[in-house]
């Protein structure tokens, strides 16, 4: 059957918040941070991440975050539980989703990043402007 833990694939799931709460919380405004953070977690337990979604106040039952997505062999990344609130309309009825379909919800759990004004500076920049080739991310 070879190497199970091999074939777990990983969608890692960011809250896409408005330029405009940079100042507030700027790790929810900071979607490349989010994604590498569940990168890591992935690349820590041998896993893929084969989905990167950018979401905001997204329903439990959306089409998008179930495509393709296999009981038994994926599952939903998070970085904290409240990326989860921020990017989900309702993380309970997802989280029980998740449990009928038979797939995993992990939150990666470590400290999120301390935003200084270089920082803050730096995903500004990023998200405003989107120049040619560039996505923005």
């Amino acid at each position: 059957m070879g190497h199970a833990a091999g074939r777990v694939r990983v969608t890692a799931i960011a809250s896409l918040t408005p330029l405009q709460e940079l100042d507030a919380d700027p790790f929810l405004v900071d979607s490349r941070s989010q994604h590498a953070m569940c990168a890591r977690w992935a690349a820590e337990h041998g896993y893929t991440v084969v989905r990167e979604l950018l979401v905001r106040g997204l329903r439990p039952d959306h089409g998008v975050l179930w495509d393709g997505v296999r009981p038994g062999t994926d599952v939903f990344v998070a970085p904290s539980h409240r990326v989860l609130e921020s990017a989900l309309a309702d993380v309970a009825a997802f989280t029980a989703e998740c449990a009928r379909r038979g797939v995993r919800v992990e939150t990666v759990g470590s400290a999120e990043p301390s935003y200084d004004a270089q920082m803050k500076a730096c995903v500004h920049r990023r998200l405003s402007m989107p120049t040619a080739g560039y996505d923005g991310r």
